[in-house]
């Protein structure tokens, strides 16, 4: 089975979609629930969601444009969409405690876009993006280059289109997280394909400093933006470090769920073997099995003492009240 195949029959949640998701809203400051940013992503694809929580609008909407530029990738990029992708990021209208104006570009009615730090009255301003008058023009000349095929390779129009909507910075709030979501389109349009097996957000966290720092020297200097370039390359590839492990996760379901194809399994089995084969965290007993899948705790013997009957869970050495299980070592996955 393949890795397209078992996304589709709603075997695997991309878990480095859910981290791209929840770094790039940590890079702003803002902390989302992993289990809800994977939540919101099995309802968007069709997948399950037992044992998942009940998620928020504002989380929906983030996973909305990540999933509209990851998964829509070949489709054009316009004022439309990004101020879809906007609305979604901010289905209050308010940024914090403070109203904003959604669906729309800024109007700098509260004075020039600015990044700013420091204390009040030693403030330091980083970087003021183009007065409010001007980001119509400079967006459709972005759209316009965006949207048409050139011989630029497509990894550096990822990096020159994230900084040059960053810099525009259209919008009263969330530049930073659609500028990393039109990076990640690109991206994805690079590779011809809305799979990802690795976080380009999480790895600019990592190196959050050395990212404002790098955006703020291409902006503040002259159009020569190879030092950027430079690092947003080095960013992509050291992000690619833990592709390995996540692919060997990938194709280890694979070889499980095509070895089991023909096996019946109910939500709660499916639930929980998913959870072995990706990761799971101390050992699996009855409790455990009770209270992640949400059922009783008779019932949650019964799914394990049938998975055990046809093999695939085996008991661990010990018992009593501690008694546990894992996945049996069968070597045809």
């Amino acid at each position: 089975m393949s890795v397209s195949s078992l996304i589709e029959a709603g075997k695997l949640v991309p878990d480095d979609l859910t981290n791209e998701i929840v770094a790039s809203s940590a890079i702003e400051g803002e902390t989302l629930d992993p289990r809800e940013v994977r939540s919101s992503l099995a309802r968007q694809l069709g997948l399950e969601q037992a044992g998942l929580p009940v998620v928020g609008r504002d989380v929906e909407g983030v996973v909305e444009m990540m999933l509209d530029a990851t998964q829509n990738y070949d489709k054009p990029l316009t004022e439309e969409r990004l101020f879809a992708w906007h609305a979604s990021l901010f289905p209050t209208g308010r940024s914090g405690l403070s109203r904003i104006k959604v669906n729309a570009w800024r109007d700098d009615s509260k004075g020039p876009m600015q990044v700013v730090s420091g204390a009040v009255g030693q403030e330091r301003v980083h970087f003021e993006a183009p007065a409010a008058s001007r980001v119509e023009q400079e967006m459709k000349a972005f759209l316009d280059w965006f949207n048409t095929d050139d011989d630029t390779d497509p990894v550096l129009r990822a990096g020159v289109a994230h900084l040059w909507f960053v810099t525009i910075h259209p919008f009263d709030d969330g530049n930073g997280r659609i500028a990393r979501a039109i990076a990640d389109m690109t991206l994805a349009r690079s590779e011809a394909s809305s799979q990802r097996f690795y976080s380009m957000s999480a790895q600019i966290r990592n190196e959050r400093d050395i990212y404002y720092d790098t955006l703020e020297q291409a902006q503040q200097g002259t159009l020569d933006i190879t030092s950027y370039l430079d690092w947003f390359l080095s960013c992509l590839h050291h992000s690619f470090d833990g592709v390995d492990g996540t692919l060997g996760t990938v194709l280890r379901m694979a070889r499980f769920w095509d070895t089991h194809a023909s096996e019946t399994f109910n939500v709660r089995q499916r639930l929980i073997l998913s959870k072995l084969l990706e990761s799971f965290e101390g050992k699996l007993t009855s409790t455990k099995w009770a209270k992640l899948s949400k059922c009783s705790q008779d019932t949650a013997l019964r799914d394990i003492l049938d998975l055990v009957a046809r093999g695939i869970l085996v008991k661990d050495p010990g018992g009593g009240r501690s008694t546990s299980y894992s996945l049996a070592n069968d070597t045809t996955w």
